[in-house]
């Protein structure tokens, strides 16, 4: 039996011991996210986000992707998803499993504007 690199390991674990860090790798496990829907979920300004996200590239277990000017970020460390599925639970129902954008009203992004203007409002029927 191999030897666990115990020091990979240990960058994995401080990586989830802050938590900021957690919460945004919580949100990028129901669905991809761009800084600014970030920062509204978090309530923290752009530079502090930026900052936290850029640690997690750094490491290796975020991915980007531009659609026009916004970059979403995505999990790309299975292994970490797999850590996180242990420590958090299942994806929350609310996060919607099926991966789509769930919209905050603060934030200005490009997906929760259009998720916004599609959603539909509930229907009252007359008793």
């Amino acid at each position: 039996m191999d030897k666990p690199d115990y020091s990979r390991l240990a960058k994995q674990v401080k990586l989830m011991a802050h938590p900021e860090r957690l919460h945004i790798l919580d949100a990028l496990r129901a669905a991809p996210q761009c800084v600014c829907h970030l920062e509204a979920l978090l309530k923290r300004p752009q530079p502090y986000v930026s900052q936290q996200v850029r640690i997690l590239s750094r490491a290796g277990v975020l991915e980007s992707e531009r659609h026009g000017n916004n970059i979403y970020y995505h999990l790309s460390d299975p292994e970490l998803l797999a850590w996180l599925d242990v420590v958090l639970g299942p994806v929350a129902e609310g996060a919607d499993a099926l991966g789509r954008h769930q919209p905050i009203e603060e934030c200005s992004c490009p997906t929760c504007a259009t998720a916004a203007s599609q959603a539909v409002a509930p229907v009252i029927l007359a008793a």
